[in-house]
């Protein structure tokens, strides 16, 4: 738009902090100076000193406006200003001599023209636009900058619109963006109408203040090709990242797969070695890209969590177990106690809780040499606090402050090469989506503490149903002091029961002198391993220990089971493994379970490497047949060994064509295990053409467990909505894989 209408209402209070100041002293300065105007002397001559002060209050207002916005401070001045100028007009105003009617409105009129001029000197000093225009928007009076901006001398009884000015209407009336066409450039500046009646003749004037922002407008525009730049930068990253990772695990599945099928061969103890060097830098690499998509999500902001109700007692315990065999390689102690004040089950996504444990547990675990880790739970305030504790060598105040920063690693050379530096990053910005934090504490040479902290929800707090389960259990620990041990009687005592500690024979012997004496009760003995001797000792010095109803319970970890088989431990009546499950705890000393629990979790994040013998024949002992889809040879030979060797008969196709001619003239198999991708479509579309009865006869409730190397989790949702009965991300694991396929051959799906 050219210029805006005359017929304008008053401005209101703009938003700009600079220019709003400016602007609320000139109409201050305006209206004052009329109104002194309106009611000073014009009967006689004022005095010179009168006069004269008065000046000096006008000039000091104009350098208190001035010095004040130069410095960047802008009511006050603006206030300041207002105040000098009302003082200097009451000083004016001070005569009390009679007004003489004839020179009134002539006076007014000279003066409202000397404080237009002088206020048109302030913006000229400030480098602003000062101009008044009558409503007929023709100007009356401009400042020197628009009239240097005009190129011209006099502006007097033009127009805006005629001088070329182009007005672009702001959200907040009576502000504009206002376009000049100068020789150097199109120069933008923000205007501001204000409509003013003037004392002396009541007509209606508007005066208009304008600022260079040319500069702001520039900069606000770079900044803002600079925020689309950086999205689609992060765009470009997102898909590298997803194709690069599409495009190693592929490759990885079968680096993985065959090392699987390799360790079920003869091989010698040297070869051994290797391979299982091979697959722990396998599980590193996927480990790696697994750090690298959940830091591009989190970057994004893609990151979503999916909670579901679940026990954290077993979610702690799995990832204890799965890093045991890691501590016990190293010759530590490795534990970890609920406390029955955390509710059974409540709400939180346990994936990627178990993401951060594993995390934090193993991180702790490498960087301890001697002691062990012990990781409890407990209640606070309402939130879930989880404590890992190590007995490593700590950090310095230099390390504890970038610990969870991007790419930082502590530790030796050796200990940083064993990872990306991203897994504790990542860690606490899962724990900020949980609504809590993950924090760091510690001394070096003294160890470190990692305490995880989020809200309980979905569960009632109070409520501790574990609590006096072993009320009636009164027991002695001959162990050394360490992790296990600590966990195994704080785990006791938060379910009601005592426990008597006894790090050496003679602790055990005090503890056994006050039973036999009758001055505590004593109903089992639960002996670690490596204390075994001594407790055979105990037996010889305190013969009285046969005669009594004490329960025997030998502790073991899972590797002093294999090379010491419990049918050779005499004299126990139950046995546990190291690091103790509580709900086997609680059977044994409730004399419900006699034997070695079955373990749910693993020894490691990696298959144990054995010689396992081979199943000759075994494939087709099975008649239930499984459909294998997968275009890349290496991962076909790998999945049809597996199956294979698992007792199921193998059909194969390497693309979508060739599968349609399957079902076209073939019978149903009992199952289909189909990569996502392959030539002529993808798993989506194989699904829409079983699940809508498109294909022939009995094909559409054939039971169809689909492997993705993608492993956004709204895809999972996408395939398993479709009809999938399971998806699992490449590199998969061969037991879980061979576990669906057992449970959806066994449910009778086929």
């Amino acid at each position: 738009m050219s210029e805006p209408s005359p017929a304008k209402q008053p401005k209101r209070a703009g938003s700009g902090a600079r220019s709003d100041a400016i602007d609320v002293a000139s109409s201050a300065m305006v209206t004052a100076i009329a109104g002194g105007l309106s009611r000073s002397p014009t009967g006689r001559e004022m005095s010179v000193g009168r006069i004269f002060l008065a000046l000096a209050g006008l000039c000091a207002a104009a350098l208190l406006l001035v010095v004040g916005v130069r410095a960047g401070l802008h009511l006050f001045p603006a206030l300041a200003a207002v105040g000098a100028l009302a003082g200097a007009f009451l000083l004016l105003s001070s005569d009390s001599a009679p007004p003489q009617p004839g020179k009134v409105a002539s006076d007014a009129e000279r003066q409202c023209a000397e404080t237009a001029k002088l206020l048109s000197t302030i913006h000229d000093a400030l480098g602003d636009i000062a101009l008044i225009r009558g409503m007929d928007g023709r100007i009356v009076q401009a400042n020197g900058v628009f009239r240097r901006m005009c190129g011209r001398t006099d502006v007097g009884g033009l127009t805006c619109a005629s001088l070329g000015l182009i007005f672009e209407p702001r959200p907040d009336p009576d502000r504009f963006i206002v376009r000049f066409a100068t020789p150097a450039g199109t120069r933008l500046y923000d205007w501001h109408d204000v409509v003013i009646r003037e004392p002396a003749s009541g007509r209606l004037m508007r005066h208009s203040i304008a600022r260079d922002v040319t500069e702001e407008a520039q900069a606000a525009r770079r900044g803002e090709e600079a925020r689309l730049r950086a999205e689609e930068a992060s765009q470009a990253k997102s898909r590298l990242l997803a194709t690069v990772t599409h495009e190693i695990r592929t490759p990885l599945s079968g680096i993985l797969g065959m090392s699987h099928l390799l360790a079920q061969t003869q091989l010698s103890p040297e070869q051994r070695n290797y391979l299982a060097d091979m697959q722990q830098s396998g599980h590193a690499l996927v480990q790696l890209v697994e750090d690298l998509i959940d830091f591009s999500a989190l970057s994004a902001g893609r990151f979503q969590l999916h909670p579901s109700e679940q026990e954290l007692r077993l979610v702690i315990e799995n990832v204890v177990e799965m890093l045991s065999h890691r501590a016990h390689e190293k010759g530590i102690e490795i534990g970890a106690a609920i406390d029955a004040t955390v509710p059974t089950r409540f709400a939180f996504d346990s994936a990627r809780l178990r993401q951060v444990l594993f995390n934090v547990i193993g991180n702790a675990v490498k960087f301890t040499e001697t002691g062990g880790v012990l990781v409890t739970a407990d209640v606070v305030g309402g939130q879930i606090r989880i404590r890992v504790d190590d007995s490593g060598p700590g950090m310095s105040a230099d390390e504890l402050a970038r610990v969870f920063e991007d790419f930082e690693q502590a530790g030796d050379d050796a200990q940083r090469s064993k990872g990306t530096g991203l897994g504790l990053a990542i860690s606490r910005r899962i724990m900020e989506a949980f609504g809590g934090n993950l924090t760091a504490s510690s001394v070096a040479g003294e160890g470190s503490r990692f305490e995880i902290c989020f809200p309980i929800e979905g569960a009632d707090s109070a409520a501790h149903p574990r609590r006096g389960i072993l009320a009636a259990a009164h027991v002695l620990v001959l162990a050394p002091d360490g992790p296990a041990s600590t966990a195994l009687a704080s785990t006791i005592e938060t379910l009601g029961g005592q426990c008597h500690r006894a790090p050496t024979l003679s602790a055990a012997r005090g503890v056994v002198a006050k039973v036999l004496a009758g001055r505590l009760p004593l109903t089992d003995i639960i002996v670690d391993h490596r204390h075994a001797a001594q407790f055979r000792e105990l037996l010889s010095l305190e013969p009285a220990i046969e005669r009594q109803q004490w329960r025997r319970t030998c502790l073991i970890s899972p590797e002093e089971r294999t090379s010491h088989p419990v049918n050779r431990m005499g004299g126990y009546e139950a046995w546990l493994i190291r690091p103790l499950r509580e709900k086997s705890l609680v059977e044994v000393l409730l004399g419900r379970l006699t034997g070695i629990e079955k373990r749910d979790g693993i020894n490691d994040n990696r298959p144990m490497l054995r010689a396992e013998p081979p199943k000759a024949a075994a494939a087709l002992q099975d008649g239930r047949r499984v459909l294998l889809a997968e275009d890349d040879p290496v991962n076909a030979l790998v999945l049809r060994k597996m199956l294979e060797r698992d007792g199921k008969a193998v059909d194969h196709v390497g693309d979508f064509a060739a599968l349609e001619a399957f079902m076209q003239g073939k019978g149903a198999p009992g199952l289909i295990v189909t990569d996502f991708n392959m030539p002529g479509g993808d798993a989506l579309d194989l699904l829409r053409r079983l699940r809508g009865g498109e294909a022939p006869g009995s094909w559409s409730r054939i039971p169809v467990v689909v492997l993705t190397s993608d492993a956004r989790r709204d895809l999972h949702r996408l395939l398993l909505a479709s009809g999938a009965e399971a998806v699992l991300t490449k590199p998969a694991e061969p037991e879980r894989l061979l576990a669906e396929v057992a449970r959806l051959l066994e449910a009778g799906k086929a």
